[in-house]
């Protein structure tokens, strides 16, 4: 019966992990227990993060809209409010742009909501 030598195989699963924890620091981009643990971990944390950028994109742009609507005296609540009311479409991506770099633009918004 011949036999199957695998060490071509292993090898190869051993540095594609490894691969994967390049930049890791100390043994766990060199050792390959501690390397598998270290991605086990990493893996995890990069999926929530993923999750994570969201909430905190959307409370960058509420605060930013926030900041721009009190200056034309109205509370970001009431403009939100007012937004739904008027069936205006905008979301906050857009609305915190505006703020920043049109802010002409957004009072004109304001205005129209009032």
């Amino acid at each position: 019966m011949t036999r199957v030598k695998r060490g071509t195989i292993a090898h190869k699963k051993r540095e594609k992990l490894l691969s994967y924890t390049k930049g890791f620091k100390w043994g766990r981009k060199s050792k390959e227990r501690a390397a598998k643990e270290a991605l086990l971990h990493a893996w995890t944390h990069a999926f929530q993060g993923r999750k994570q950028k969201k909430r905190d994109y959307r409370a960058l742009w509420q605060t930013q809209i926030n900041a721009a609507v009190r200056k034309e005296g109205m509370s970001y609540s009431a403009f939100i409010h007012a937004l739904k009311l008027k069936n205006i479409e905008i979301d906050r991506k857009i609305l915190s742009t505006l703020a920043k770099e049109q802010p002409a633009t957004l009072s004109k918004i304001v205005a129209s909501v009032r």
